[in-house]
């Protein structure tokens, strides 16, 4: 993962899931009716309470109900829960103007018309917040938008002017036939006049266009690198953090393209047959994010196992991100057709290892057929390109074995910044692995091969994603031939902190020990980078991984195994789609953010300047 796919992954840091409405509609009139006791003097706190919860409560209560009954008809996706939400937090600009006007009336001396006029601002405000956010979820038109963004302006213009000496002038109704007001209502609503709401009017019209005019802005460069609109992306991103769903896909789906990957399998069976363990590592990649594409393929691949599974992270990086659910099928479909092509041997050859500067495989000869997992611990690494894994997969058939599993151990990774990243055709490391695979298939091809067992053990684990931990947890198989012993752990996690997987080779008693993890991206919903190691107790891991080993040693029993291959044609990012999401993403955000200020300073100053000539 580059920097700048890292920075765009960061950016779920500013997302969270929306509460339940309740707790939304619960802080709603918990603040209208402090606002009330600070705003009215009734002579008697409840009352003062009551007031607040009709003249501020009362709006938001009708916005965060009628808000998605308005918006999901005209084709919006506003969901009870977000609609709660933002009518709560602009609840809360209304309030925090008028009590910031009102105060400085106290301090100044100016008079109930500073707070009328803060009160037209915050609306007009509430209005333009409102319509970026059912522009930026629904994508809807800015007409069609506009119906659903105006009810929570519009509910509390009303009740301001039925409560306000306004309705008296216009002899609509006399002020002191509307509940409460003759005695109750607050004396700067004396000070609202019919202009006022001619003047909100206006000031909504100028916000529309600012903010009409701002998302135009910041949409255009994704439309012309990528052809897409950003606010497909922000709505599929929210969604997806904010409330689960996979409406990020539907964007995805638009940026994809149809790629032919390998897909390789190494079985293990029982003499009888039966399926005991596979290890499979498809050439696509794990992500991008939660359960969003093949963010969650380690787990889809299992689902499928009759035996105990081990889903290898394949040699590829994003750009290989399977764009939805339903391009992963092809790939679970072909890990079918390269289980039912795997050979059935007798007798494999002991692991060898090969170093070549950073890069290290580590491997075995099944029959006619090589599995090697390639590391670069203890130095910091990423993912491993796609071309580079072709490459040393070649290497191994170039030494005489007709199918070949290269897999990415993905088990040390340091902090953004630290190391390489992702090994690219033509780095050091690329030739380094090249150089590998090929002393490892010349080793593998004059190594001497013997009866095979194999023990397999498992467990899901008590961590949770947040802890790095994916649903598949700890697994460990351990291969005997004649004695040499090789223990393999497979951690259903995003990378590790660099010396972990030193520190459980160290702890077991196998004669060669390899760690990988599957690369599942449910451990990334909100942290860019959340390691095996990062959240949970080292210790704790080492400890488990040692008696899981001890079980799979209990488990040995002799097998047949092979290993076959097939391929899947399905829909992943493309070439450099990722690298270009990612800097357009960070770019948007960077300058977005400047831009934003520019456009809110400048509706402010428009609003001040018509504010002051009006009145």
């Amino acid at each position: 993962m580059s920097n700048s796919q890292r920075d765009l992954a960061a950016l779920s840091r500013f997302v969270f899931r929306a509460p339940d409405w309740s707790a939304s509609l619960f802080l709603t009139l918990l603040v209208a009716a402090v606002a009330g006791v600070a705003a009215f003097d009734s002579g008697f706190v409840l009352d003062d309470a009551y007031l607040g919860m009709v003249y501020v409560g009362v709006p938001t209560v009708i916005a965060a109900f009628l808000t998605p009954w308005v918006d999901r008809p005209l084709g919006g996706r506003l969901t009870y829960n977000r609609s709660a939400l933002l009518a709560f937090l602009c609840e809360l600009l209304v309030v925090v103007a008028i009590v910031v006007a009102a105060a400085a009336v106290a301090v100044t001396g100016l008079g109930a018309g500073a707070i009328v006029g803060a009160l037209v601002v915050s609306l007009a405000s509430m209005f333009a917040v409102r319509l970026f956010v059912v522009l930026a979820v629904s994508r809807q038109s800015l007409p069609v938008a506009a119906i659903p963004a105006s009810i929570q302006p519009v509910a509390a213009a009303v009740l301001v002017f039925l409560h306000s000496d306004a309705a008296r002038h216009l002899g609509f109704a006399p002020a002191a036939d509307i509940p409460f007001v003759g005695t109750f209502a607050a004396p700067v609503l004396d000070a609202v006049r019919p202009v006022d709401f001619a003047l909100l009017l206006a000031l909504c019209a100028v916000y529309a266009v600012a903010v009409y005019g701002f998302l135009i802005a910041i949409d255009r460069p994704w439309r012309r690198s990528l052809g897409v609109s950003v606010l497909d992306f922000v709505r599929g991103f929210i969604g997806h953090i904010a409330d689960g769903s996979t409406e990020l896909e539907s964007f995805f789906e638009e940026l994809g393209e149809t790629a032919v990957v390998p897909v390789s399998a190494l079985v293990v069976r029982q003499p009888d047959g039966t399926e005991k363990a596979r290890f499979v590592a498809p050439m696509v990649h794990p992500g991008p994010m939660g359960d969003i594409g093949g963010g969650n393929l380690p787990a889809r691949l299992d689902e499928r196992a009759s035996g105990l599974s081990f889903p290898l992270h394949g040699t590829a990086g994003h750009d290989f991100n399977l764009v939805t659910e339903r391009a992963v099928e092809p790939v679970v479909d072909a890990v079918d057709d390269a289980v039912e092509a795997a050979g059935e041997h007798e007798a494999a050859t002991g692991a060898r290892r090969t170093t070549v500067g950073d890069s290290t495989l580590v491997g075995q000869a099944v029959g006619d057929g090589a599995f090697a997992v390639i590391t670069h611990a203890p130095e910091p690494a990423d993912d491993i390109a796609f071309g580079v894994g072709l490459a040393a997969t070649g290497e191994l058939r170039a030494a005489g074995f007709e199918t070949a599993l290269v897999a990415d151990a993905h088990n040390c990774n340091g902090q953004v910044g630290d190391g390489p990243g992702q090994v690219t055709p033509g780095s050091r490391r690329a030739g380094d692995i090249q150089s590998a695979a090929g002393e490892l298939g010349a080793a593998l091809s004059a190594a001497d091969s013997g009866p095979l067992s194999v023990g397999v053990a498992a467990s899901e684990t008590d961590w949770k994603p947040t802890d790095g931990i994916g649903p598949l947890g700890v697994r460990v198989a351990v291969f005997d031939t004649d004695g040499d012993r090789t223990a393999y752990v497979l951690v259903d996690g995003n990378n590790m902190v660099p010396g972990l997987r030193e520190r459980i080779q160290d702890a077991l008693a196998a004669d060669t020990v390899e760690v990988a993890t599957t690369d599942t991206h449910v451990v990334n919903t909100v942290e860019a980078t959340n390691r095996v190691g990062d959240a949970l107790d080292g210790d704790e891991l080492v400890a488990l991984v040692q008696s899981l080993e001890a079980d799979a040693t209990a488990d040995l029993e002799p097998v047949v195994a092979g290993v076959g291959s097939a391929e899947a044609e399905t829909t992943v990012f493309g070439t450099d789609r990722t690298e270009t999401l990612a800097s357009t993403a960070n770019a948007m955000v960077q300058l977005g953010g400047v831009l934003l200020l520019v456009v809110v300073g400048a509706v402010l100053t428009v609003s001040l300047l018509v504010v002051l000539l009006a009145g």
